[in-house]
C-alpha cells in the first residue's frame, strides 16, 4: 500500500489533471480523528466537478485505495470522497464560499509542497 503522502500526492495530481481551482491541503491529524488530510478543491460546472471526482477514483484505485463513501456525485454542488486518512471535498464556487471548510478548519496546517 502507497503511504499516506504519496497518496496525498496523487489526489492533487488528479485534480490538476482535469484544472481544478484553488487547491487546498490541509492536514488535520493534530486536530481530529476523523481523518489525516482535508483536500479542498473547486470546479466551474457540474461535468468538471464530476470528472475530478471521477480521475481521483481512477488514479487511487491504481495505488490501491478504494473510497469508503462517496457523497453528492449525482448534484455534484459538494462531491465528498472518503478514503478514511484522506477526505476531499470538490465543490463549486457558491458552495465552497458557503461552506468555507477552510475557515473551520483553520486550526489545521496547510501544506503547500504538493
Amino acid at each position: 500500500m502507497t503511504n499516506i503522502t504519496e497518496a496525498v500526492s496523487t489526489v492533487v495530481n488528479a485534480l490538476n489533471e482535469k484544472k481544478a481551482l484553488d487547491i487546498k491541503v490541509i492536514d488535520i491529524s493534530k486536530i481530529s480523528i476523523m481523518a489525516d488530510y482535508f483536500i479542498i478543491a473547486s470546479g466551474t460546472n457540474i461535468n468538471q466537478i464530476q470528472a475530478m471526482s471521477d480521475n481521483i477514483q481512477e488514479k487511487m484505485s491504481k495505488i490501491n485505495y478504494s473510497p469508503k463513501q462517496i457523497e453528492g456525485y449525482d448534484s455534484a454542488n459538494w462531491i465528498l470522497l472518503d478514503y478514511i486518512d484522506i477526505v476531499i471535498h470538490i465543490f463549486d464556487k457558491e458552495s465552497r464560499a458557503f461552506y468555507n471548510l477552510e475557515h473551520i478548519w483553520s486550526d489545521g496546517t496547510q501544506i503547500t509542497s504538493f
